[in-house]
């Protein structure tokens, strides 16, 4: 029989295992980033001192190449904390606003995917609601890679759209909102062990395209965490079992997030930072109209090329949040762009 705790003392040595494995390569990293910058310098002395123009070009080759690495060593030190490097599962919900709030979802979710095709990211739909008119209601997103978690924290919030509305026949002015939320995809089932006592499981008949499958059988799973309220659900999967799996490790993600969520509120509060999840407490707006403009409300960045924000281009905006975080900077000021 095993003793008390085994299986919390396994979990506790694979975690210790993968942080020190990490440690590792990027205390060699830096090494070795440390010993090509003293290397390039006394080069770089050597080649001023005789005067050797092919010498001096190529130290600035290296120079360019170093900066390239150290730029990327650097980022990768923005994706720390619990879970960053792991894969991320996405939902981003229509705020009030009907279908134009629907079809706002819509664009968001075709920039996420393009932003991830751009990273060589895989992505896949595992569950959605859709619009009335246009869009989705809800849709939810899973995309694999490394550090995606890390990456995308950064965009979990509001984001506010300002433009002409395709769906309004004055063609006048409209704002809407979506929520997006980001949790990481837990693959050990140990790492968050479930009281199915506290779980209602409920199936259903999937909705939208998919065929004969899709609509004649209860494939679909929704899985309620009684104690927090928590629902999360997959439809995208052929069979029950597929999508019930999916849905434990969506709702494991979410327990996780929770957590998270916990510590980072409550250093915000320490940091003397306002701590709300309110539909009017927007971290971006996109707009459109009258003029060109994406900003980040949290760091101030900023960029007149909507086409490319939309079409995936959230690097910037992310890493200036990462940074802003890792750091301890505070929120930017408000004010500057709403209309």
């Amino acid at each position: 029989m095993l003793a008390p705790g085994f299986w919390d003392d396994q979990r506790g040595a694979r975690k210790a295992a993968r942080e020190a494995e990490g440690l590792r390569e990027e205390l060699t990293l830096w090494r070795d980033l440390s010993a090509s910058a003293k290397d390039l310098g006394e080069l770089f002395e050597l080649a001023e001192g005789e005067g050797d123009q092919a010498l001096l070009a190529e130290v600035d080759v290296k120079t360019a190449e170093l900066e390239r690495s150290f730029q990327s060593a650097r980022t990768s030190l923005l994706f720390s904390g619990d879970y960053a490097s792991s894969n991320a599962i996405v939902t981003i919900q229509a705020g009030a606003g009907g279908t134009e709030a629907c079809d706002w979802t819509a664009i968001l979710l075709r920039a996420y995917m393009r932003w991830a095709e751009r990273h060589k990211f895989s992505s896949e739909i595992v569950d959605s609601t859709e619009g009335e008119g246009a869009g989705y209601r809800s849709v939810t997103l899973e995309i694999r890679g490394r550090n995606v978690f890390g990456w995308l924290r950064a965009e979990r919030g509001v984001h506010r759209l300002v433009r002409i509305s395709p769906f309004d026949g004055q063609k006048r002015r409209q704002t809407t909102f979506a929520m997006f939320e980001v949790i990481p995809e837990v693959e050990d089932a140990q790492e968050v062990e479930l009281n199915w006592d506290e779980i209602r499981v409920d199936t259903y008949r999937a909705s939208g395209a998919g065929g004969q499958h899709v609509n004649k059988t209860e494939s679909a799973v929704r899985l309620t965490h009684i104690p927090t309220n928590i629902v999360v659900s997959s439809q995208s999967q052929r069979s029950q079992m597929q999508n019930r799996e999916t849905a434990e490790r969506m709702l494991r993600g979410r327990l996780i997030e929770q957590r998270i969520r916990e510590r980072e509120d409550e250093l915000a509060r320490v940091r003397g930072e306002t701590v709300s999840a309110g539909w009017g407490n927007q971290i971006r707006s996109y707009v459109l109209h009258p003029y060109q403009m994406v900003k980040d409300h949290r760091t101030g960045q900023q960029t007149a090329d909507t086409t490319a924000v939309l079409d995936g281009d959230f690097d910037a905006f992310i890493l200036a949040e990462l940074e802003r975080k890792a750091t301890g900077a505070p929120l930017a000021a408000a004010g500057g762009d709403d209309e």
